[in-house]
């Protein structure tokens, strides 16, 4: 994933990186060089994204009632 630098020594982080990152407008990262020469972005407040499972955990809908369930169970529906 390539990006080009701006005569103000700007980059735009490709989407694929902000999403593993969970950058929003307005996070902060940190740059860092490894011990072989590269630099590493990091987010700077240390938070880890929420998992692909954790965004769908508590997005079921509004479900059932007991009473329903129990129509449904005996056939009343």
């Amino acid at each position: 994933m390539a990006t080009t630098v701006t005569a103000k020594g700007q980059v735009t982080i490709p989407k694929p990186v902000r999403d593993l990152l969970g950058l929003v407008p307005g996070s902060k990262v940190d740059f860092r060089r490894a011990a072989d020469g590269s630099v590493v972005l990091a987010r700077a407040d240390k938070k880890t994204p929420a998992s692909r499972f954790a965004k769908l955990r508590g997005h079921a809908g509004e479900g059932l009632t007991t009473d329903a369930i129990m129509a449904l169970t005996r056939g009343e529906a």
